[in-house]
C-alpha cells in the first residue's frame, strides 16, 4: 500500500520534476542575486592543469569581464560552462537550481546561456533581417509561430535589438557585405534573439576600429542588467570602459577580483599579467 501511495506522487499532474521538463523549461532561481555559481572547479588535459580549484560568482544581470594571460584557463572556462568540455570535479549551477553538469552543450544553451565565439559565424548570403529570423527560430519558445509569417510585434522586436546593435540601417543588407565589426554585432544581436539569461562574448572587439569599439562598448552595457554579461577580453581599454567587475585569472585559477582600478594596482596581477 504504502509503495502504491509512492508511485502515485509520480503521477500527480500538480507536481513537475526537473528531470522531466524541457531544458527550456527550466527556470534559475536567483533569489539570492546571483546567475552563476562556480565552486571548486578543476580540470586537466594530458597532466596539465587547465581548470584549479575555481571559484567564480557572477550577479544576476552585470557586466563582468574575464581577464589574464594565454593559457590562464579562460576559454575552457567557456567551454566548462556551456557544456563543451566536463570538469574533472567542481559545480556550476545556474541559479541556485540548475545543475549545468547534468545537460548537454544544445541543452544548455536552450536553458538560457548564449555564448559568442571570436570568430564571428552569420549566414553570409542572408541579409541582417533574416539572420535575426533564423536565430528566433532556434528558439524552440517562439518556432511554431514563425512557421506562420512574422507578427507585428516579431518584427517590432527585430528592429529594436538592430537598433541596439547599430544595425537598423543595414538589415536588407546582405551579411557577406558588413564589415568585421558589424558581423561581430550581428552575432551578438542573434544570441540576444534567442532571450539567453547569461550571454558569454568571446573577445568581442578583436581586429575593431576605435569606432567600433566604443559602438561594443555602448551594445555591451545596454544589454547587462536584461542580461548577465560575461566577457572574455584582451584589450584594457576596453574593459576599463565597459566592466565594474574584473576577474583575473592565471593558471587556472581567480587572482585577484575588483575594479580595473584594483586590479591594475594589485602586485600579484602586475607581475604576471599587466606590467603597467
Amino acid at each position: 500500500m504504502n509503495n502504491m501511495m509512492g508511485l502515485s506522487q509520480f503521477a500527480r499532474r500538480d507536481q513537475v520534476f526537473k528531470f522531466m521538463m524541457e531544458p527550456d523549461q527550466l527556470q534559475p532561481d536567483v533569489s539570492k542575486g546571483h546567475i552563476l555559481y562556480i565552486e571548486d572547479l578543476s580540470v586537466s588535459f594530458d597532466g596539465f592543469k587547465a581548470i584549479n580549484d575555481l571559484n567564480l560568482y557572477i550577479k544576476e544581470g552585470e557586466l563582468r569581464c574575464i581577464i589574464g594571460p594565454n593559457g590562464a584557463g579562460k576559454t575552457t572556462l567557456m567551454d566548462i560552462i556551456t557544456g563543451k568540455t566536463i570538469p574533472d570535479k567542481g559545480s556550476v549551477y545556474f541559479g541556485q537550481n540548475i545543475d549545468l553538469l547534468q545537460f548537454s552543450e544544445p541543452e544548455i544553451a536552450q536553458i538560457g546561456i548564449g555564448r559568442k565565439f571570436q570568430k564571428p559565424t552569420v549566414f553570409e548570403q542572408h541579409t541582417v533581417f533574416e539572420n535575426l529570423e533564423l536565430a528566433m527560430a532556434a528558439n524552440k519558445r517562439v518556432w511554431h509561430t514563425l512557421t506562420a509569417k512574422l507578427s507585428g510585434e516579431q518584427i517590432d522586436q527585430i528592429d529594436d535589438i538592430l537598433q541596439q546593435a547599430n544595425l537598423l540601417e543595414l538589415k536588407q543588407v546582405p551579411a557577406s557585405l558588413l564589415s568585421h565589426g558589424q558581423k561581430q554585432w550581428l552575432e551578438i544581436a542573434m544570441l540576444v534573439m534567442q532571450k539567453p539569461r547569461l550571454l558569454l562574448v568571446d573577445e568581442p572587439v578583436s581586429g575593431m576600429t576605435h569606432q567600433e569599439m566604443d559602438k561594443t562598448a555602448e551594445l555591451l552595457n545596454q544589454l547587462s542588467g536584461k542580461h548577465s554579461v560575461v566577457v572574455v577580453e584582451h584589450d584594457m581599454d576596453f574593459v576599463r570602459s565597459i566592466a565594474s567587475d574584473v576577474t583575473v585569472l592565471h593558471q587556472g585559477s581567480v587572482l585577484a577580483e575588483g575594479t580595473m582600478d584594483q586590479v591594475q594596482s594589485n602586485p600579484e596581477v602586475i607581475e604576471v599579467y599587466l606590467g603597467e
